[in-house]
Protein backbone atom coordinates (compact mmCIF):
# COMPACT_ATOMS: atom_id res chain seq x y z
CA UNK A 1 0.00 0.00 0.00
CA UNK A 2 1.77 3.33 -1.06
CA UNK A 3 0.58 6.35 0.28
CA UNK A 4 0.41 9.60 -1.31
CA UNK A 5 1.53 13.04 0.49
CA UNK A 6 -1.83 14.18 -0.63
CA UNK A 7 -3.69 11.50 1.76
CA UNK A 8 -2.07 12.02 4.91
CA UNK A 9 -3.77 14.03 7.60
CA UNK A 10 -2.84 17.70 7.89
CA UNK A 11 -2.27 17.33 11.73
CA UNK A 12 0.81 15.23 10.24
CA UNK A 13 2.24 17.48 8.51
CA UNK A 14 1.97 19.93 11.22
CA UNK A 15 3.20 17.60 13.91
CA UNK A 16 6.37 16.99 11.62
CA UNK A 17 6.90 20.58 10.70
CA UNK A 18 6.82 21.34 14.66
CA UNK A 19 9.23 18.25 15.51
CA UNK A 20 11.90 18.97 12.54
CA UNK A 21 11.61 22.80 13.52
CA UNK A 22 12.14 22.66 17.27
CA UNK A 23 14.83 19.88 16.81
CA UNK A 24 17.02 22.80 14.19
CA UNK A 25 16.26 25.20 17.05
CA UNK A 26 17.42 23.29 19.67
CA UNK A 27 20.90 22.05 17.41
CA UNK A 28 21.52 26.01 16.58
CA UNK A 29 21.34 27.44 20.25
CA UNK A 30 23.18 24.70 21.88
CA UNK A 31 25.56 24.47 19.16
CA UNK A 32 25.98 28.43 19.03
CA UNK A 33 26.41 28.22 22.95
CA UNK A 34 29.51 25.66 22.25
CA UNK A 35 30.72 27.38 19.40
CA UNK A 36 30.54 24.28 17.10
CA UNK A 37 29.49 25.61 14.04
CA UNK A 38 25.39 26.45 14.81
CA UNK A 39 24.11 27.02 11.35
CA UNK A 40 25.70 24.15 10.03
CA UNK A 41 23.76 21.62 12.32
CA UNK A 42 20.76 24.14 12.48
CA UNK A 43 20.27 23.79 8.94
CA UNK A 44 20.39 20.39 9.07
CA UNK A 45 18.04 19.69 11.71
CA UNK A 46 15.57 21.31 9.21
CA UNK A 47 15.76 18.35 7.03
CA UNK A 48 15.82 15.43 8.66
CA UNK A 49 14.90 13.75 11.89
CA UNK A 50 16.60 12.41 14.42
CA UNK A 51 20.02 11.65 12.59
CA UNK A 52 21.25 15.15 13.29
CA UNK A 53 20.42 15.36 16.88
CA UNK A 54 22.01 11.51 17.23
CA UNK A 55 25.29 12.43 15.46
CA UNK A 56 25.12 16.07 17.55
CA UNK A 57 25.02 14.20 20.56
CA UNK A 58 27.59 11.50 19.99
CA UNK A 59 30.10 13.06 18.10
CA UNK A 60 30.21 17.01 18.70
CA UNK A 61 29.10 16.82 22.11
CA UNK A 62 30.43 13.85 23.04
CA UNK A 63 28.44 12.42 25.41
CA UNK A 64 30.12 9.36 25.64
CA UNK A 65 33.72 10.40 26.66
CA UNK A 66 36.61 8.05 27.79
CA UNK A 67 37.20 7.70 31.44
CA UNK A 68 41.36 7.69 31.98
Amino acid sequence: MKLEPSQVPIWVWILLGAILLSQSIWLFYDARKRGLYPWFWGVWGLFQFPLPTLIYLLFARKIFKRRT
